[in-house]
């Protein structure tokens, strides 16, 4: 075991150009670090420092403090859940499925059955508050379930907490992600969204949100892990992601900053294994919403933290910063968008660092991850552990 601890940091949705199959997703064009950083001109120099920038042109650079290069992804879709798989080594050749027109009617029929409440909206949007003001006060008069989705594999079921009792609301989301993982639909995610307040000021419980995402289909690298005896600790959303599995301690985060922040906090306990943290506000609060200007100050905060980061990593570390796809806040819609993502890998003992060659493939990540560790290695991805001096 080369490093004691090594802490993965996934910036959700931050791309770095179009993936060669780009065009079969009709995403051909697309580049959310490259934009951003051309119509906000981002001021990174920490990021900078560790080569950041240098991931969209993968030119030789000498004077970085880190390694940097590409991943480029094989699986078949661009969304959170493809991303994070293929990066813990599991490759998946079907997409899940989106609804971008609403949920089928034989879907919304077998809602209303295993509930027993009228379903409501069955929309596609990635305004959830919008969506709860619209069709809150209706929710609350009927008893209903709002039913919407996102650009995402994903269905949410929105209620107020005084009409359904929150407890109550993830028994039906139980139900409904049972009935959901029929292979015809495939869903990714059912997402339990209560509110609360009045009409026109209500308000998402973000703490009481509850991920039910499928298994995964196949061991992880975090899996094997845990069969090993270490430590797999699991920062914001990556817990639901994953469903728990190969995970043995669960820290939530309800943004980007909390998510570091605790992050910084387990910098400073005594583990062996995998901590891997997931910034999310990139993809929901920037990047579907096409915020150019909120994704590049998001960047900018990141940056004001990495100092931070970097001065509490002890010297058998290791520093990995990553994406998961690409979301592109100047491109057409409001969906992800195929790219290739950067990858960041730092250590205070590293003596040459630089331009590494682009990974094939997502899973170099986790591949390099369980070498280290010494655990069964993925199915798919390279280790570049040896590389890294």
């Amino acid at each position: 075991m080369r490093f004691k601890r090594i802490f993965l940091i996934v910036l959700d949705s931050l791309g770095v150009g179009e993936t060669a199959d780009a065009v079969n997703f009709s995403d051909n064009g697309a580049n959310t670090l490259g934009h951003v950083n051309e119509k906000y001109d981002l001021f990174i120099p920490n990021l900078k420092k560790i080569g950041f920038l240098d991931t969209l042109n993968m030119s030789d650079n000498d004077g970085v403090d880190a390694y940097y290069t590409i991943a480029k992804p094989i699986n078949a879709g661009k969304d959170t859940l493809n991303g994070h798989y293929e990066m813990l080594g599991i490759k998946n050749d079907i997409p899940f499925k989106t609804f971008n027109n609403g949920f089928t009617y034989d879907i919304l029929a077998g809602i209303e059955q295993v509930t027993g409440r009228r379903v409501i909206g069955n929309k596609c949007s990635n305004d959830d508050l919008a969506i709860i003001n619209e069709l809150g006060e209706r929710q609350f008069n009927y008893g209903a379930l709002i039913i919407y989705t996102s650009a995402d594999s994903d269905l949410q079921v929105a209620a107020h907490e005084d009409c359904i009792p929150i407890p109550t609301l993830y028994q039906y989301c139980e139900k409904i992600r049972a009935l959901t993982l029929r292979e015809e639909w495939r869903v990714g995610r059912v997402i339990a969204r209560p509110f609360t307040g009045t009409p026109g000021k209500y308000k998402l419980i973000n703490n009481a949100r509850r991920d039910y995402a499928v298994k995964p289909p196949k061991k992880t690298v975090m899996d094997s892990l845990i069969e090993a005896s270490y430590n797999v600790i699991a920062i914001g959303k990556i817990n639901d992601i994953f469903d728990g599995q190969g995970i043995n301690k669960n820290i939530k985060a309800n943004n980007n900053s909390e998510a570091v922040n605790k992050l910084i906090d387990i910098m400073d306990k005594n583990f062996t294994g995998l901590c891997i943290a997931n910034l999310s506000d990139f993809d929901s609060l920037y990047g579907h919403p096409r915020d150019v200007l909120g994704y590049g100050r998001a960047i900018e905060e990141l940056d004001v933290d990495i100092p931070i980061i970097l001065n509490k990593l002890e010297i058998d570390d290791l520093l990995i910063i990553t994406a998961d796809h690409g979301n592109d806040p100047t491109f057409k819609g409001n969906d992800h968008t195929r790219e290739n993502v950067p990858v960041i890998i730092y250590s205070r003992n590293f003596k040459k660092p630089g331009r590494l060659k682009p990974f094939d493939t997502f899973a170099n990540i986790g591949a390099t991850i369980a070498d280290n560790f010494e655990v069964a290695m993925p199915e798919i991805g390279i280790s570049i552990l040896d590389e890294l001096k």
